[in-house]
């Protein structure tokens, strides 16, 4: 295995044992329609197809779960509920809370 795809693979491990417990919430993608959080999926996209060609299937996940928290923020606003999760809008994860 290349030394790129086993450090994105890595980096995601020490992310999901140490750093995801910590935050106490998962991504707006998987609180919004369920599944894998985008580390799960994007571990799996690596691991099957490598970092470089799983490159544009990595931004459309990231994309869809921006728009998993345009949803959530919405739906927020609209009942006066509060939300939290990550948005992955890019290659850091970003918490946040709605509401």
């Amino acid at each position: 295995m290349p030394f790129l795809n086993t450090a994105v693979l890595s980096s995601i491990d020490l992310y999901q044992r140490w750093l995801s417990p910590l935050k106490g919430f998962r991504c707006a993608h998987a609180a919004f329609y369920g599944g894998d959080s985008c580390s799960a999926a994007v571990r799996r996209l690596v691991a099957e197809r490598g970092a470089l060609a799983a490159r544009p299937d990595i931004a459309a996940r990231f994309q869809t779960c921006a728009q998993a928290y345009s949803h959530l923020a919405g739906a927020a606003q609209v009942t006066g509920g509060s939300v939290r999760g990550v948005c992955c809008c890019g290659p850091v994860p970003i918490p946040f809370r709605c509401g």
